[in-house]
């Protein structure tokens, strides 16, 4: 009996959740959440003033920390293309003596 009536409950609960929106599936209690409205906000509060600032900080923490071994590896590279490029050409001394 106890099984029927918490199956029945199911589908009870069950039909009335497949009419609500996905976003709308519980009823949430206690749950304060608050909003400000997109005219009342400012879009680039303190932009010049603090923005750009902070960037240049950010980016003088992170460059010498980046840059040095960016530079060991783009320089690693170009040297092991170089070298890649001369191995595959063909050597002029092995053909001077064919006519």
């Amino acid at each position: 009996m106890l099984m029927c009536q918490l199956g029945e409950r199911f589908k009870i609960s069950s039909l009335v959740n497949m009419g609500r929106h996905f976003g709308n599936l519980a009823k949430v209690r206690h749950v304060i959440t608050y909003s400000l409205s997109p005219f009342e906000q400012r879009a680039f509060p303190n932009y010049f003033s603090k923005g750009i600032p902070n960037v240049w900080r950010r980016f003088t923490a992170s460059f010498f920390k980046v840059a040095p071994p960016m530079t060991l590896m783009y320089l690693t590279y170009s040297w092991g293309n170089s070298v890649h490029q001369q191995s595959k050409r063909k050597n002029a001394a092995d053909y001077e003596n064919e006519e």
